[in-house]
């Protein structure tokens, strides 16, 4: 066996055991391109990998690393109420900043999946996902209290609400991507997950209006 294979197998073999029960990560191969595997096998001197709809074998030379996928708690059962454990803080914040308190709930929920201790593989912390220099300009002293957390994030989202002048697709890209993002590309940046992230939270506030219209 080649030294690169052995490396290999210490790699995937670590991958698997630190990797959560049904996780999702990311192959990394040598012309740059990420794969999203399910799982993965060491053969000889190839690579099975897992991927959605079968699988695809690789030189073990190609496969340059295993990165893990960001990984949150499963979402709950349809009839778990959030709102409930989170309804104060979020009206709180809302009522301070002028803020839709359904687009906080939403950012929370894509962000974090409601998971206060939610830590992502680019450092952002905590229900709304805020990353360090962000909570050090809102004056957080603990990114997991779910108060500051919250108070952190809104505020966020209305400064850049003003930023881009109440447009919202811009303002959600913005924290998804970076207001530096949006300001290169003078709008919502082709990001497949920033421009998914945007139509969900909106298409979820469309829904929102649509429900409160008939009460």
């Amino acid at each position: 066996m080649t030294n690169r294979t052995t490396a290999l197998s210490v790699l995937l073999a670590t991958a698997a055991i630190l990797a959560p029960v049904a996780s999702a990560d990311y192959a990394v191969l040598r012309s740059g391109a990420r794969l999203h595997v399910t799982g993965y096998q060491l053969d000889g001197e190839r690579v099975r990998l897992s991927v959605s709809g079968g699988t695809v074998e690789i030189a073990a030379s190609e496969l340059i690393d295993v990165e893990p996928e960001d990984q949150f708690p499963a979402p709950p059962s349809a009839n778990a109420d959030f709102g409930a454990r989170y309804a104060n803080l979020i009206h709180a914040s809302a009522q301070k900043h002028g803020v839709d308190a359904n687009l906080i709930a939403h950012v929370i929920a894509a962000e974090s999946n409601f998971d206060p201790k939610a830590v992502s593989r680019k450092r952002a912390l905590g229900l709304m996902q805020l990353l360090p220099e962000t909570a050090a300009r809102y004056a957080v002293s603990n990114i997991f209290d779910p108060a500051q957390n919250i108070e952190a994030g809104t505020h966020y989202l209305k400064d850049l609400l003003a930023r881009y002048r109440g447009n919202l697709r811009f303002a959600l890209a913005a924290y998804n991507a970076g207001p530096e993002m949006v300001d290169r590309y003078g709008g919502v940046p082709p990001f497949p997950e920033t421009q998914s992230y945007v139509r969900s939270i909106t298409a979820k506030l469309a829904v929102d209006a649509a429900m409160s219209s008939r009460n």
